[in-house]
């Protein structure tokens, strides 16, 4: 058994002096149970490539808990079913909307489909056509606009003149406790942690892993990844409330979020031992290592975990027995085999 690993929390302004909202376990139980029969309990496998094993040493157990084999190829499943199952007949009838560079939208159009609901979501014209079509598949509307900023205020809009019930992409406490059972059901399948890595979009995948996670096993380190070019959850913990970025700049665009909200930085703020971030070169890189040593076609978003593992991590999480979220895989092919495509050399450009 592995001694917990100490860290000292990045957080260096003084604790909250308002309430917390933080779930309970038997909450978080609950919504398991409640959502059970629209989700799959994913795997959790131990990961002892020679491949990762050169990289960060025999002494290091690595745990994989693998959101990408979730419906919809990702983990937003569990937080939109929890949403609109917290519905009544009418909104149900009204239906939802919602605001995404695609996983959300995703999800949240497969939720509405079961319930028979309908979902308008609200994308970027960025987004990759991959996810928009997939969305589609699902029966949502979709509507593209120029970023995302201009897309927040349009779903508002949707909101306020359609009567549609906005489902928050990580700022719902239903969404929130949603993602919550990914870390209950890692808590309960892997062995005891010494140390957690959860990549960060807007941090509700975040907030409700470490809300569980926490509270069952208190010794564990929890650690949020952001790219270097959509880091407002790091700038958040550093200015001690949330911020705004003025642009995303990351192939990650699932970590994309444009900035931090209040409740779900509360949350990471209080159960989070730090944030650190990654380069797109190191997640590209990452994304190469999990296609070749567990054949698994990664997003950039569901590398992060690894890439703060082998970055800014490796030498503090040595000899531990450490978590990796690896949160989704929805990506096209050409997109894809671009991003992990390795780079030619000045000689090979000849």
């Amino acid at each position: 058994m592995t001694t917990p690993l100490m860290t000292t929390p990045l957080m260096t302004t003084p604790p909250m002096t308002t309430p917390l909202d933080i779930p309970t376990l038997d909450e978080i139980r609950a919504t398991r149970q409640r959502i059970d029969p629209y989700i799959v309990r994913t795997p959790v496998w131990r990961w002892d490539a020679p491949e990762i094993t050169e990289a960060v040493g025999p002494e290091t157990e690595l745990w994989l808990k693998l959101e990408l084999f979730q419906k919809t190829g990702t983990f937003k499943p569990r937080g939109a079913v929890n949403n609109l199952l917290a519905l009544d007949g009418p909104a149900r009838q009204r239906g939802v909307t919602a605001v995404s560079a695609g996983n959300h939208a995703i999800a949240v159009a497969y939720a509405a489909q079961i319930f028979g609901s309908s979902a308008k979501v609200v994308m970027p014209k960025s987004a990759p056509p991959f996810r928009v079509a997939k969305a589609r598949s699902y029966g949502a509307e979709v509507v593209l606009v120029d970023d995302v900023h201009i897309a927040f205020a349009e779903v508002h809009r949707i909101e306020a003149e359609e009567g549609r019930t906005f489902i928050h992409p990580y700022e719902s406490r239903p969404t929130i406790v949603g993602q919550a059972t990914v870390g209950l059901e890692f808590a309960e399948d892997a062995p005891p942690l010494d140390a957690l890595i959860i990549p960060i979009g807007g941090g509700g995948l975040a907030a409700g892993i470490a809300t569980a996670v926490k509270q069952m096993q208190p010794g564990c380190a929890i650690y949020g990844v952001e790219p270097t070019g959509a880091d407002s959850m790091h700038r958040s913990f550093a200015a001690g409330s949330p911020q705004a970025i003025e642009r995303v700049t990351t192939i990650a665009d699932s970590l994309g979020a444009p900035r931090a909200e209040a409740y779900s930085f509360a949350l990471c703020h209080h159960f989070l031992d730090e944030i650190v971030l990654v380069s797109d070169d190191e997640l590209k890189s990452c994304m190469r290592l999990l296609f070749h040593s567990l054949k698994l076609a990664a997003e950039p978003a569901c590398a992060a975990s690894t890439a703060a593992l082998l970055g800014p991590l490796r030498e503090r999480l040595r000899g531990k027995r450490v978590g990796l979220i690896l949160c989704g895989s929805n990506i096209g092919l050409d997109t894809y085999t671009k991003q992990t495509a390795p780079e030619k050399t000045e000689e090979e450009d000849r």
